[in-house]
């Protein structure tokens, strides 16, 4: 009996989930926006209070909500999406993997590069500019740009205006972050100076020039990984 019960609470518990999701959509509330509380979702949703708690518990693990102690439930910057969405934590060959990873951005990110020239606002490329210049400044400072420059490849991903690219950005992260660290940020001057032009075409709403010049840089990644790899073989 306890069992039964305990599944229907589950059941419930899901169900609500899926309502708290329609009510984000239906008040279209935006990220780092607050939900209401526990005793004003419970009313909303017509359950009690221990059901809205196991629901958002469930959204908060599947990156939809966050806490943030002392003052609510927010919608995540992450929007439901799984910070490891393909599970390459596990792929062994870290080497084969980077450059796995490589091809796929070459697939898509010269494409992303060129929709961000049509579609950038002037807030986003302020954005690109002040990131791109944070990179240039921790890589002559011999620091670790791994972060900066990630969100550099971001802001330019969002910026494309594609709705399905903000999913895909964690794929880009994952190749970006494990590149640096396989090459220990080998190219400084080549990530300066493709990252600038990128940021150029951008800036100058020109597709084609921005398209070439993401293909520059990620085939300046690939070579470099190439070597490392023959280096690491020997």
């Amino acid at each position: 009996m306890a069992e039964g019960i305990n599944h229907s609470s589950k059941s419930l518990a899901k169900t609500v989930s899926e309502e708290i999701i329609n009510f984000i959509i239906n008040e279209n509330l935006n990220v780092g926006d607050k939900l209401p509380n526990e005793f004003e979702l419970a009313a909303k949703l017509g359950v009690g209070r221990s059901t809205v708690r196991e629901a958002i518990k469930a959204l908060i693990s599947r990156n939809v909500l966050e806490i943030r102690r002392g003052a609510g439930t927010f919608v995540s910057q992450k929007l439901g999406v799984a910070d490891d969405p393909l599970g390459l934590t596990f792929f062994k060959d870290k080497h084969k993997l980077a450059l796995d990873l490589i091809e796929i951005r070459f697939m898509i990110e010269p494409r992303i590069a060129s929709l961000a020239a049509m579609n950038a606002s002037d807030e986003e490329i302020a954005c690109m500019t002040k990131l791109c210049h944070e990179v240039e400044m921790l890589i002559h400072a011999g620091e670790n740009h791994v972060a900066k420059d990630v969100e550099f490849h971001t802001c330019i991903a969002s910026s494309s205006k594609n709705l399905v690219m903000p999913n895909l950005i964690p794929i880009i992260n994952t190749a970006i972050a494990l590149f640096i660290d396989l090459t220990h940020s080998i190219l400084k001057q080549e990530t300066i100076q493709t990252h600038r032009e990128i940021l150029e075409a951008i800036k100058a709403h020109q597709p084609n020039k921005a398209h070439d010049a993401m293909l520059l840089h990620l085939a300046y990644n690939r070579r470099s990984l190439e070597k490392r790899m023959l280096d690491y073989n020997r």
